[in-house]
């Protein structure tokens, strides 16, 4: 197979399409004049038409090498002069190929030396000549000109066109990222939705377990209750995947009193109480992140109590969630759940902070100011 692919042969590349070829119909313009010579006059015309087709061919093979691209136009360049100084002034039509490939040039240094290099190939013999000086050779003034200008024209294409690819892979790369970012958000939000709903089941079968023996209907209606637990939990999951799903902190506070009950935790609300006037994205962020603090509580803290105060001042609003238990050790401390609340509060400008006194105390912050500048809403 690989001896097959290394006889495999291109003329040109295929990625430039049929463009190169259309460029080959002006070489009827030479070989005309080459094909009126006699003896060594026309081997060696041909010989160096042979040259510069060969050049022609490479330039689009060594795009990606400055040194031999340069090689190939130099020669290119060099062919042009000699056919239009020793044969045909005509022929200084040919500096249309040449004035293709010095647009390819991306360094503004090797584009300057071409295209001066260009400029003096085309003009010396126009002037040896006496092309400007006769009223029959005039016509190949305004060809002379395009070609001189054709370079910065196909420069500017072509830059445009390598925007555009790195624009292309920049988005790419940006569509990977979001993917990512989605992927961490809802890894997230699954943590924070199903570990509270599944520390509450884990609850409520233990309590099961116990009333069986005890209380045989108490533990049908708490087996029912875990049944319509698991089925919301269901629920939240489908929401998640299909879109974000907004929670207001009243909600949210309903919930967390249903858990803490469950799990023997005697729960405090203390300060605000109307907090509808609170934006939608500000709200969905503090409850889940009231869902996880109070399941840090829950899992961790073998507290009795657990309070959620709420504040409100002129500059920003703060929530404590605080328990009388044991506190957090560093493993969980610094666990996907509060680094996820951390990244939460980030997207409005908040921040977390934790304390360890007499149990542990865990404060939300929103500066109200920049919230309101955010989204532009009325607290």
């Amino acid at each position: 197979m690989f001896q097959l692919k290394s006889l495999r042969f291109q003329i040109f590349p295929k990625r430039y399409g049929f463009f190169p070829y259309m460029f080959l119909v002006y070489l009827a313009l030479p070989v005309f004049y080459i094909a009126g010579e006699t003896g060594l006059r026309r081997i060696i015309g041909f010989i160096l038409l042979g040259i510069f087709l060969f050049t022609y061919r490479q330039l689009y093979f060594s795009v990606s090498n400055v040194v031999a691209f340069s090689y190939c136009l130099a020669i290119q360049m060099a062919i042009v002069f000699l056919f239009s100084m020793f044969y045909d002034p005509n022929l200084l039509f040919m500096g249309f190929f040449p004035a293709n490939f010095i647009g390819w040039y991306f360094d503004k240094k090797k584009f300057k030396i071409a295209l001066i290099s260009f400029i003096l190939m085309e003009l010396i013999p126009a002037f040896y000549h006496g092309l400007f000086f006769s009223t029959n050779t005039l016509y190949i003034l305004p060809f002379l000109v395009i070609m001189i200008l054709s370079p910065f024209g196909i420069r500017s294409m072509n830059k445009r066109m390598e925007l555009e690819k790195q624009l292309d892979q920049a988005n790419e790369k940006i569509k990977e990222l979001v993917k990512r970012e989605e992927r961490t958000r809802i890894a997230r939000d699954l943590h924070d939705t199903l570990g509270h709903t599944l520390s509450l089941i884990t609850l409520k079968s233990q309590l099961v377990e116990k009333l069986t023996k005890i209380d045989p209907e108490r533990a049908q209606i708490e087996a029912k209750e875990i049944e319509k637990t698991s089925r919301s939990a269901l629920k939240q999951v489908r929401e998640l995947v299909s879109s974000m799903r907004a929670i207001t902190i009243a909600e949210e506070l309903i919930q967390v009193q249903e858990i803490l009950q469950a799990a023997g935790i005697a729960y405090h609300h203390e300060g605000l109480t109307d907090l509808s006037n609170i934006p939608p994205l500000t709200q969905n962020i503090i409850s889940m992140c009231l869902k996880e603090a109070v399941t840090n509580v829950v899992k961790h803290s073998k507290a009795k109590n657990c309070s959620i105060t709420i504040q409100s001042t002129t500059d920003s609003l703060r929530f404590i969630v605080k328990d009388d238990g044991i506190g957090l050790n560093n493993k969980n401390e610094n666990g996907n759940g509060l680094k996820g609340m951390e990244e939460r509060l980030s997207l409005i400008d908040g921040i977390l902070l934790l304390s360890h006194q007499k149990g542990t105390s865990l404060e939300l912050q929103i500066p109200i100011i920049k919230k309101l500048e955010k989204e532009g809403a009325v607290v």
